[in-house]
């Protein structure tokens, strides 16, 4: 059987989930596949090629977007769109460092045209309707990276017997100290779609508000 660009990229997923983004090369996928490196290319320019479908593999349930409901507010709408991506990114190895800067293929850019024409649609001028698609996204992959990165980071300096780490002076450090019950509760890693969210939800706002102030 003819190998197809799909064989080509769900391998890439698969070798993507076992040995992370450094090691998906060319040479292991082609290795993997049974087939000579040049074959590849007839399939993928370059690896970034490869990257940018995987990226839209990744994200394949983003991509299939519906328009708001009749009575759907767009912010709710936009909210729940960046909610889905900030849960698949994380939920995949990876996946937000491989979505960082990729381009949309040509399967991608209906959704690509939906979501900018619902913003168009609430009022927004297509140059500001692309800018905000743009830094919703750059918050979704950007808190999705540091989710992972906190994962991947080992634990490091003394803890108390609680588990935590020791609230800092509070003569020296007044803010820090008052914070330390909150972060004993809730950590980072523990508690990081919460921070997304409060970050999505300050960006909704500024978004409304610009909405309702005329240029």
């Amino acid at each position: 059987m003819a190998l197809t660009r799909d064989d080509v990229v769900d391998a890439a997923v698969d070798l993507l989930a076992e040995v992370g983004l450094e090691g998906l090369t060319l040479r292991r996928l082609a290795r993997d596949l049974g087939v000579s490196a040049p074959t590849l290319y007839w399939h993928v320019a370059d690896k970034r090629a490869l990257l940018d479908h995987v990226a839209e593999r990744l994200l394949a349930d983003q991509w299939r977007v519906s328009p708001p409901a009749p009575d759907q507010d767009w912010a709710d709408w936009l909210r729940d769109r960046a909610v889905r991506q900030y849960r698949a990114l994380v939920a995949h190895r990876d996946a937000a460092r491989i979505v960082a800067g990729n381009r949309p293929t040509s399967a991608s850019l209906p959704a690509v045209e939906q979501v900018l024409g619902t913003l168009v649609d609430a009022g927004f001028s297509p140059a500001d309707a692309f800018s905000s698609v743009q830094a919703v996204g750059n918050l979704v992959i950007g808190s999705a990276i540091e989710y992972h990165a906190e994962r991947e980071r080992p634990s490091d300096g003394p803890v108390g017997p609680d588990g935590h780490a020791p609230a800092p002076d509070a003569r020296a450090y007044p803010h820090l100290a008052a914070l330390a019950p909150v972060l004993a509760e809730h950590t980072a890693a523990h508690d990081h779609e919460a921070l997304f969210r409060h970050g999505l939800d300050l960006m909704i706002t500024g978004l409304r508000a610009r909405l309702a102030t005329p240029a």
